[in-house]
């Protein structure tokens, strides 16, 4: 570290020199002082380094110092960075500019290849329709990367083009990535070899292109990201100048559309870019609350793309319409939304230097609210929406009469009111399903259909109103408004619906939304005609519910593309069986009480026919949109990341509570209602906040949610404070605090619902093939005949139930009844015939058995010695396919399980998908095997090809039977998980093979794209909430990150020794970056923030860009093992791995200083521990001797001294568990500190008691070391606990090692004051080791296995010593003697800690039994616990010697003796029958020989291997005798005969 910080700084130096010579040279006096300042700093950022380095080099032990100089480092390079940032920005603009030309040509090459391949007569049909739709969306983004390299290179010093470049770039990678993996995909499914192996390189190129894309727009944003702000102001500015241009062109009627623009294409992209500025808008404001300027200049830049998109689309529109007044009104409020929006960027920039002011975030607050007004207005103006809006002010002003207070008097006769209120909710009921199909049409019908809708809504309003008038009560009156308010509130829903749907007609789940609000209409309308008001014949009204409700749910059948609920295959066709049932005993009723006229059961039974009708369609149109998107050739819908009308939703509820909770008459029950409604609602809000921001990638989209479902969630615990003050008492103070409380929350979940409806995060609908069509047809017909039988029969029975005498009537309804029937039958049949995925796994099972038996024949040609080479084809590129293929199934084992245990309509794609590689596979199989020489290796990749596909296969027929079905799959459950678990270790045998096999022969590209596809993972995807802490991470990530170190190092020895042996050593790089790049992303979420996060990721990316590197130049080598120059490209790879893996280490470490300050302190400690032990040694030998004169006494009251400091240390310790990562490590380095104190001075003091008294010393050493470990215990405890909540078992476990410590160190003062007293010194010793053996116990119950295992040979070794020891506590408890006692002690501690870590040792063999590891932990520890009752009975002899005390003594060695003597059986029962006693000397001798034959071979081995030199022709010569050793060597010319084993004697 030193030495780089000279390094440093004598480049500092050179850069602050060449700076002030540019500042000399500057004519401009300002830029002159720019520079002569930036030099300053620079210099004076380089002496602190420079003396913080000295500091390090006078003190290299020194963490401080080292952290000193860390943080001097940091400090200089921002210096350096600011003074030289023109120069960097300017070089990583120009980085990148590279980047992104060769990421467009890469991908252009690659797009064309693609679709080169598509068009091969022997291409798949596979994943190519991926492929297809990625290459799509790849060629949509392409043109802006080149658009923003072209502005970027136009203006250089632009930092609006510098940053436009930066946004494509980053938008450019994901796609990119997602079709780098469709090529991947579909390599192994294109039978054409040219086009597979060109589609194969364009993707590794693309790839490559991509991760350096990645870096230099990573390094890009870091330097150019502080202008984002200023560069979104520029952007809108200018979006305001040209469409002043636009207005200026329509004004004089030269406006026209652009090439492609229709009316409904721009109408489709206004409502979308509205949705997403105002998402945008909503992270910005959350962003500058908190203070984020780089996050909050990435939103502004966000709310510049939408603006521009905004004001394309509102062009587009003006364009395309006729109407100058409609044009004018368009680009107006367009141009309104982008003044108002430079406004918003204008006071975020200053809110975000002042995130603390109030007014600066109410300002902000207030613009932004402007803003989101205007976006109202703008979308408003769109033809057909406009009608919308009148037809909702209408709805809106009709309704006002129903809350005045009175209504005014009928004038009519009841009879009039009845009939024009039935006509008037007639027309509308038939207005709103004109509206609901006109949404789906043009804007044209759309303004009709709501204009009508309107006008009848008017029309209904006042009838309804007119009847409310007739009613004879209050309570009747009362309930008719009630209905009308129901009906205005649904008449609302509606109107909103098809105006959401209107302008998205694509968003997922608005038309069943709209489906939904019609049916509400309806079930309104029905309400205002079931009042007492409206008298009809008993049954009469249930039939007219009936017969509207069927109506309404027959349009679920017409074009059943998207899903209807949640309900999954099986469970459609469980609800269409029980609804079957209740419909069957309904139409019962219905023709019985027809015919007995029983009326009011009637009605019911209508009703319930009704009911299981409507869910029976339901179900049928669910079913068969699962059918359709089952089949291999559609393609599924996929989830979004929220769903946006989820939030809508509960902001409209919310919105009415707080309303409710608003106005002056509002009950307890009312209020409690509503509190319950805001709850509810709020809850999901905030789950779904948590589950989005789990689930996303994207930082700033997963900061928002979590800042957003905060407060949500704060202000709603304010709401709820106000309302239980409300709830106490009813007093005009409290409601008004409940209104004001209601005013955060609103605002709150608004921007919240604003965020959400970004099209980003929004699903993406089904696309359903023809074939997928034609499967759903059975189902969609049989559904729709059921429901016209069922109207008919619906409409028998009224007129039935009216005059049930009319036979003809009575066959008619039979007739119906019989057809619903059979429809049904025929619905079921065809849901069981079309149960989605089991064709799919018909033909994948045949499919497999065709591979399974090609396979065959290729090993009996094999065995016989006839497999013909495949020609045309490497050997490399075989094996390539069948890595290709391979990874890919192994990518659908886990996939294809969940769709077999409850997604049955995935089960038909991952079948197929699966299937579809085995083909492929099998041939490739085939073709490795004929160009392998060897007959070995021929069989072994046959064999484990034909065992995965014999594996997958059992796994089709697993998932066959299962099919889906929740209920069925847990039967199949355990095997399902069989077979998984089969299908797996197949696929990874036969990995390890393929990686071997081209590791030896030097071919890594399947290693560089394992590397590769792991760095991009880092990026791709998102994951859920980690499931360990970051100090789990960061040791696993620490472990691999210096195992690729020493890989390094060993390929850079074997570089020059041994190329061949390269290839090894590469796979094995490649697997330990797999598992380090496999820790990093969730080390990355579980950091301390972000920023850590976001940085560790990026080292890791760049360490894998150099392993690939390496991997590649090791293949170089490995092929040309002669070529000096690649050798040296090895080397320089390996040197920048190397500094990489120290850059990983270090941004772990970064990561959490106080868990690695604790690992650092732990390894201090141990340190500690094995000097100690050393001087124990010296002290049993009697040779720790006094130094001159000195005696205890002058080192006593240092030993307390700094054993209450270290009491002191240990409890900050346990207290910063839970505290910053600073304040952890500072005290983890004061108690190794304070430790090192003690052990030292207890090492002094012990040494001054003298060499004549050893077993004391060993007493108090054996103290200080127990207290030792305990605090490496504690250290470790305490890295494990930090940053857990209080009920974590790692934070119970940090509070017992803190009472072990207090124990020790207890035990420690206690031993420190006895040592010179020789009447209880003794016993003192005796009670710390019974203290010591009481720990060491609890280690051996604890369920943790022991690091190493040992032999049962050693265990019994270790047995001995207990019978030595308690020999000698039986002597000491006779004699009562202190130094017998003191000596039991010291040999007590060492022989059974011996016993029960090789105990464990010996049990946790893995070739040891499980009944006979429970036998010998069972007996150890009955060993030990008879060991201590034993020794305390000595103490208690001590303590009061009597002859009965000291005859007990031989009761407690025997239960000793028993103890020992069944440990030593339980371990004869480890070895089994084959043991033997290692002590026997005839064991002895034949292992000695056994040895002693090994090494003979293994000599004649080294000696075979010797080449004579080459020497002038001499005379033979004698044996010499060695001199020295008497025996005979031959000298090295002569010819050596092979020296026989001993088991070759035998």
């Amino acid at each position: 570290m030193v030495r780089q910080a000279r390094i440093l700084a004598q480049a500092t130096s050179d850069l602050v020199n060449a700076i002030k010579a540019d500042a000399e040279g500057e004519s401009d006096l300002e830029n002159s002082r720019k520079l002569l300042s930036a030099a300053k700093i620079l210099a004076d950022a380089t002496a602190k380094m420079v003396e913080a380095a000295k500091g390090a080099a006078a003190h290299p032990d020194s963490e401080e110092q080292q952290q000193r100089l860390r943080e001097a480092a940091e400090g200089l390079r921002m210096a350096t960075n600011a003074a030289a940032q023109n120069a960097i920005k300017k070089k990583l603009v120009q980085r990148l500019e590279h980047a992104a030309k060769q990421a467009a040509a890469s991908a252009t090459q690659t797009i064309a290849a693609a679709q080169h391949a598509a068009s091969t007569p022997k291409a798949s049909a596979g994943p190519q329709p991926l492929l297809v739709q990625s290459c799509k969306v790849v060629a949509e983004q392409i043109p802006l990367l080149v658009q923003g390299v072209r502005g970027s290179q136009a203006q250089p010093d632009s930092p609006s083009a510098q940053l436009a470049l930066i946004a494509a770039s980053q938008s450019f990678l994901q796609p990119g990535g997602k079709m780098v993996a469709a090529a991947k995909a579909s390599v192994p499914t294109i039978q054409d070899q040219a086009s597979a192996m060109q589609l194969s390189q364009c993707a590794k190129n693309l790839g490559t292109a991509l991760a350096e894309l990645r870096t230099a727009a990573q390094k890009a944003q870091e330097a150019c990201g502080p202008l984002e702000m200023d560069s979104a102001l520029s952007v809108v500015q200018n979006l305001e100048k040209d469409l002043q241009e636009v207005k200026a062109a329509a004004r004089d009627g030269k406006l026209k559309p652009l090439p492609g623009e229709t009316m409904e294409k721009c109408a489709q992209d206004l409502g979308n870019s509205t949705k997403a500025v105002s998402s945008a808008i909503a992270k910005l404001l959350g962003e500058v609350a908190q203070g984020n300027e780089n996050y909050a200049g990435i939103a502004a830049r966000d709310v510049a793309g939408g603006l521009r998109s905004l004001a394309q689309a509102a062009r587009g529109v003006a364009a395309l319409t006729s109407d100058p007044t409609v044009q004018a009104i368009v680009l107006d409020t367009a141009s309104d939304v982008l003044d108002k929006a430079s406004s918003l960027i204008e006071e975020a920039k200053k809110a975000a230097g002042h995130p603390g002011d109030p007014e600066s975030q109410q300002r902000l607050a207030q613009v932004a609210k402007a803003v989101t007004q205007a976006l109202n207005r703008c979308v408003s103006c769109l033809p057909g929406q406009r009608d919308v809006d009148n037809a909702l002010r209408a709805v809106g002003d009709a309704s006002k009469r129903l809350l005045s207070d009175s209504l005014p008097p009928s004038t009519g006769t009841f009879q009039e009111a009845q009939s024009r209120l039935n006509e008037a909710a007639a027309g509308l009921n038939q207005a709103a399903t004109e509206l609901v199909q006109a949404s789906r049409g043009t804007p044209q019908d759309l303004a009709r259909a709501s204009g009508r809708f309107g006008q009848d809504f008017s029309t209904f309003l006042e009838a309804g109103v007119e009847m409310a008038g007739q009613a004879p009560s209050q309570e009747d009156q009362a309930q008719v408004v009630s209905n009308l308010k129901g009906i205005s509130m649904s008449s609302s829903k509606l109107l909103l619906a098809a105006k959401a749907l209107s302008t998205d007609p694509a968003a997922p789940n608005l038309k069943s939304q709209l489906t939904t609000a019609a049916r509400n209409d309806d079930l309104f309308t029905q309400l205002s005609l079931i009042t007492m008001c409206t008298q009809q014949a008993p049954g009469q009204k249930e039939c007219d519910n009936a017969l509207r409700e069927l109506e309404t749910v027959r349009e679920l059948l017409e074009n059943p593309v998207q899903p209807v609920n949640d309900m999954s295959y099986f469970g459609c066709l469980d609800s269409v069986m029980e609804n079957s049932k209740v419909l069957g005993e309904a139409m019962t009723g219905i023709s019985q009480n027809a015919k007995n006229g029983n009326l009011p059961e009637f009605g019911e039974a209508i009703s319930t026919a009704s009911k299981a009708l409507c869910g029976f369609t339901e179900a049928a149109a669910q079913a068969a949109y699962l059918v359709g998107v089952s089949d291999p050739n559609s393609q599924a819908g996929q989830q979004g990341l929220v769903e946006p009308t989820q939030f809508a939703r509960a902001n409209q509820a919310i919105q009415m509570a707080c309303q409710s909770l608003g106005e002056p008459g509002c009950t307890q029950a009312q209020v409690l209602s509503a509190a319950t409604i805001v709850a509810k609602h709020t809850s999901a809000l905030c789950n779904s906040c948590r589950l989005a921001s789990a689930r996303t990638a994207n930082p700033t989209a997963k900061r928002q949610f979590v800042q957003s479902a905060k407060e949500v969630a704060n202000s709603t615990a304010n709401l709820v404070k106000t309302i239980k003050a409300l709830d106490g008492a009813f007093t005009e103070e409290n409601r008004a605090q409940c209104r004001a409380a209601t005013a955060p929350l609103l605002e709150a979940v608004d921007n919240l619902s604003a965020f959400a409806s970004n099209p980003e995060f929004s699903s993406i609908p089904a696309q359903i093939s023809p074939e997928g069509r034609a499967a759903m047809e059975p189902i969609v017909i049989s559904a729709k005949t059921m429901l016209e039988s069922a109207g008919g029969l619906i409409q028998t029975a009224r007129a039935l139930a009216v005059n049930p005498r009319d036979p003809p009537r009575w066959s008619v309804l039979a007739g119906h009844s019989r057809t619903v029937s059979d429809s049904i039958k025929k619905l079921i049949t065809s849901m069981r015939d079309k149960a989605p995925g089991q064709l799919e796994c018909e033909t994948a099972i045949a499919a497999l058995n065709s591979c399974l038996r090609d396979l065959d024949q290729a090993s009996l040609a094999a065995v016989s010695q006839q497999l013909a080479p495949r020609e045309g084809i490497s050997q490399e590129a075989l094996h390539t396919q069948m890595l290709t293929a391979v990874q890919e199934i192994s990518h659908l084992i886990e996939p294809l399980a969940s769709a077999a245990r409850a997604e049955a309509s995935q089960l038909g794609h991952k079948v197929s998908q699966m299937a579809q590689y085995f083909e492929p596979l099998t041939l490739a199989a085939v073709g490795a095997a004929s160009k392998t020489l060897s007959h070995p290796q021929q069989m072994a990749l046959l064999d484990q090809t034909k065992t995965l596909a014999e594996s997958a296969l059992q796994l089709l027929y697993t998932a066959k039977e299962a099919g889906g079905n929740p209920k069925q799959a847990a039967h199949t459950q355990e095997a399902l998980e069989e077979a998984v678990q089969m299908m797996t270790e197949a696929v990874e045998d036969l990995t390890t093979t393929l990686n071997e096999a081209a590791s030896a022969a030097g071919v890594v590209g399947g290693m560089v794209d394992s590397i590769t596809q792991a760095i991009n993972q880092l990026d791709e995807g998102p994951m859920g909430e980690p499931e360990g802490s970051f100090v789990d991470y960061q040791t696993t990530m620490v472990r691999t990150a210096k195992a690729i170190a020493v890989t390094v190092q060993e390929m850079v020895t074997k570089s020059n020794t041994s190329p061949e042996e390269l290839g090894p050593l590469a796979n094995q790089l490649t697997s330990d970056y797999g598992r380090l790049a496999s820790q990093a992303k969730p080390a990355a979420m579980a950091a301390e923030n972000e920023e850590i996060g976001s940085h560790i990721k990026h080292r890791v990316q760049e360490l894998g860009h150099g392993c690939a590197a390496l991997v590649t130049k090791a293949g170089a080598l490995q092929c040309n093992p002669s070529d000096a120059y690649t050798k040296k490209e090895l080397i320089e790879c390996a040197r920048r791995v190397s500094e990489k893996v120290s850059h990983v280490l270090a941004a772990l470490q970064a990561g959490n200083r106080g868990t690695q300050a604790c690992i650092t302190a732990a390894s201090a400690v141990s340190g500690i521990i094995a000097d100690l032990d050393t001087t124990i040694m010296f002290a049993t030998a009697g040779t720790l001797n006094r130094e001159g004169a000195e005696t205890f006494a002058d080192h006593r009251e240092g030993i307390l001294k700094t054993a209450k400091v270290l009491v002191e240390d240990t409890k900050v310790l346990v207290q910063n568990a839970a505290g910053s990562q600073e304040k952890l490590a500072q005290a983890a380095q004061s108690s190794v500190a304070t430790i090192t104190r003690l052990a030292d001075v207890v090492k002094l003091g012990a040494a001054s008691l003298g060499a004549e008294d050893p077993e004391t010393q060993v007493v108090l050493i054996n103290a200080v070391k127990d207290v030792a470990k305990a605090l490496g215990d504690l250290i470790s405890a305490t890295k494990a606990a930090a940053g857990k909540v209080g009920d974590d078992p790692a934070v119970w476990q940090l509070k017992n090692s803190a009472k072990v410590m207090v124990t020790n160190v207890t035990s420690l003062l206690k031993t420190v004051k006895a040592v010179e007293d020789e009447a209880t010194k003794g016993t003192r010793a005796l009670e710390a080791t019974t203290e010591h053996i009481r720990q060491e116990l609890a280690v051996f119950c604890s369920p943790e296995p022991p690091a190493k295992t040992s032999t049962p040979e050693d265990f019994i070794r270790m047995t001995k010593g207990i019978t030595m020891a308690t020999a000698k506590a039986v002597a000491a408890g006779n004699s009562c003697r202190q130094e017998d006692v003191i000596a039991t002690a010291n040999l007590s501690r060492r022989a059974i800690a011996d016993m029960l870590r090789a105990c464990k040792e010996a049990a946790y063999h893995p070739e040891v039994a499980p009944d006979v590891r429970l036998r010998a932990l069972h007996y150890g520890r009955e060993c030990a616990n008879g060991y201590l009752e034993l020794l305390d009975h000595v103490l208690l002899t001590l303590q009061k010697p009597s002859p009965e005390l000291k005859q007990q003594l031989t009761g407690h060695s025997k239960r000793v003796a028993g103890s020992v003597t069944e440990l030593i059986q339980a371990a004869e029962a480890m070895k089994g029958t084959e043991w033997v006693d290692p002590e026997d000397p005839t064991v002895i001798a034949e292992n000695e020989l056994l040895g002693a034959a090994a090494a003979i071979e293994a000599a004649a081995k080294k000696l075979e291997q010797l080449k004579p030199r080459a020497k002038p022709k001499v005379s033979p010569v004698p044996l010499l005798l060695h001199p020295h050793h008497g025996r005979m060597s031959p000298p090295s010319c002569l010819p050596l005969p092979r020296v026989l084993t001993l088991q070759e004697y035998y």
